[in-house]
């Protein structure tokens, strides 16, 4: 190719020109607010020299003069394309909020629908990053239909590659359902937002008045609303969590996850298990304390920590194998069940499911959370999603119960007769219907009453209660769990457990979908 002709001169114009439009003075702005640029958000995520871009030079629509000017800019708000992230093939899309705001137009859905469906096609995950002012206003409708086209296309890729969002500015109105329906939801601290409808219009409707964090930001939606997964204080740190993500997922849903090498640096017989239930059954513990030394050294990545803490979800690894991991927290209201830890154990079990993610369960609850406002809430319709999550499962389900397991908890927290491939108990396991306290109570409420020392004879009989009913030497005897195990080879035990279940099959009855009680 002549490099002087006139066709090479203007294809370096263009490219002149597609480099001139992301000024330094745009990029100040974005470091000022504590936010990279789309481009250095695409440079951290990707490996070196690894991206390839698609549609950079795509313009907006053409637009009515009367209704505000449309910059004539390449790409048109959004940068789309593929690369390696740890070696692996990646599709991923990054708002620019330096040009018309990150605002989403016919043009700018385009792309975005066209990199969603070419990772369906090819079987990679996908990371959309969300910068952006909302729908853009003057291109009406059609930038209303470009948000239903990248809806539809998170649905029908939804439990065949993994999509992740990552939100790194605002996300208004219809705008927040596209991280919504994704998988897992990234925040930024102090620099993202998202919310249906903004400050100021519940201050104008409502007459209240309310910043744009207390609303929306990312420390509500991480503890309040449980929209936010994980959140970082910064853009560096929340990408680099994210490709550490990532490398317990599968690309897709007929692959496994990829495995790493053991460093064997875990021991599979650990004494410090027996020492971590206290003996008093009220006193609580951290079961934090028991997955890290059950699994992979520092391999326990958890998830939406700050959301209903009272249940544990996260994934890790096991002989370098992923893992899912939900787990009752004794130290948070005494591990107790309630709505919002159904809600985000049933999500986090079928995420496991889609992509064949093995589920370990660690089981210490003594019922649901009573109450009127439960009851008001829906406690029953929540509780049932927990319920129908792991019974729908088909992946491998092992269950330890390392100490309390009552009630309708013990049945939904994957019960053998719920479908659970191995139950185990610690000698410290209680299984029965309820509590001593409340058992005892009922059972013996006359003999109590006519008591001259109801004290004495109601501990008397809860230690009975205990030896005779809420014992796992009983349910093991009756073959509702599969073993009583010493708490120290609890690591050995769900090793081999899971190398039992390798090849572990389930024919599903054929139907369109089950109607989970949502």
């Amino acid at each position: 190719m002549d490099i002087s002709g006139k066709s090479y001169k203007a294809f370096l114009k263009r490219q002149e020109a597609l480099q001139k439009q992301y000024s330094e003075k745009q990029a100040e702005k974005q470091h000022a607010k504590g936010k990279l640029t789309a481009r250095e958000r695409i440079r951290l995520l990707f490996d070196q020299g690894t991206f390839e871009e698609i549609d950079a030079f795509v313009t907006p629509a053409d637009q009515p003069v009367e209704f505000g000017k449309v910059e004539r800019t390449y790409g048109d708000g959004v940068i789309v394309g593929h690369g390696k992230v740890n070696g692996r093939l990646i599709f991923a899309f990054a708002q620019d909020f330096t040009i018309m705001g990150g605002s989403l137009g016919v043009v700018h859905a385009k792309k975005i629908a066209k990199i969603q469906e070419m990772a369906l096609k090819m079987g990679c995950p996908i990371i959309g990053m969300m910068d952006s002012g909302g729908a853009r206003i003057q291109e009406g409708v059609a930038s209303l239909s470009g948000y239903a086209s990248i809806f539809h296309n998170i649905i029908q890729s939804s439990g065949i590659i993994p999509q992740i969002s990552v939100i790194m500015g605002p996300a208004a109105g219809g705008a927040v359902y596209s991280p919504a329906l994704t998988d897992f939801v990234f925040m930024v601290n102090n620099t993202s937002y998202m919310f249906v409808t903004g400050p100021n219009v519940v201050k104008e409707v409502l007459n209240e008045d309310v910043t744009f964090d207390e609303l929306g930001g990312a420390e509500t939606h991480a503890r309040k609303s449980g929209v936010a997964h994980m959140i970082y204080d910064d853009e560096e740190n929340t990408i680099m969590a994210l490709k550490k993500f990532l490398t317990y997922l599968p690309s897709n849903n007929v692959e496994n996850p990829p495995v790493v090498q053991d460093d064997n640096s875990t021991p599979e017989i650990n004494e410090k298990l027996r020492d971590i239930v206290p003996d008093d059954p009220n006193k609580a513990y951290d079961v934090k304390d028991v997955i890290n030394l059950i699994v992979d050294k520092n391999s326990f990545y958890e998830t939406a920590e700050l959301f209903a803490p009272n249940l544990v979800t996260g994934l890790a690894r096991l002989k370098g194998k992923t893992i899912g991991v939900v787990a009752n927290q004794p130290k948070v209201l005494a591990g107790v069940l309630d709505i919002d830890s159904s809600t985000k154990g049933a999500r986090f079990i079928r995420f496991c499911d889609a992509f064949n993610i093995p589920i370990l369960t660690l089981e210490d609850v003594p019922g649901f959370l009573p109450g009127v406002d439960q009851e008001h809430a829906g406690i029953i319709r929540h509780g049932a999603k927990l319920l129908f999550a792991y019974s729908e499962a088909t992946v491998p389900r092992i269950t330890i119960i390392l100490r309390k397991a009552y009630g309708g908890a013990f049945i939904v927290m994957n019960s053998k007769s719920l479908g659970g491939d191995f139950s185990f108990a610690w000698p410290t396991a209680e299984i029965a219907v309820m509590g001593p306290d409340g058992a005892v109570a009922i059972l013996y409420r006359k003999e109590l009453a006519e008591s001259s020392n109801p004290a004495e004879l109601k501990k008397e009989l809860v230690k009975k209660y205990r030896d005779k009913i809420a014992n796992p030497f009983i349910a093991d005897e009756s073959g509702y769990i599969d073993e009583v195990i010493d708490p120290a080879v609890t690591r050995k035990k769900i090793i081999s457990a899971l190398n039992a279940l390798s090849n572990k099959w389930v024919k599903v009855p054929a139907r369109k979908h089950g109607n989970m009680p949502l």
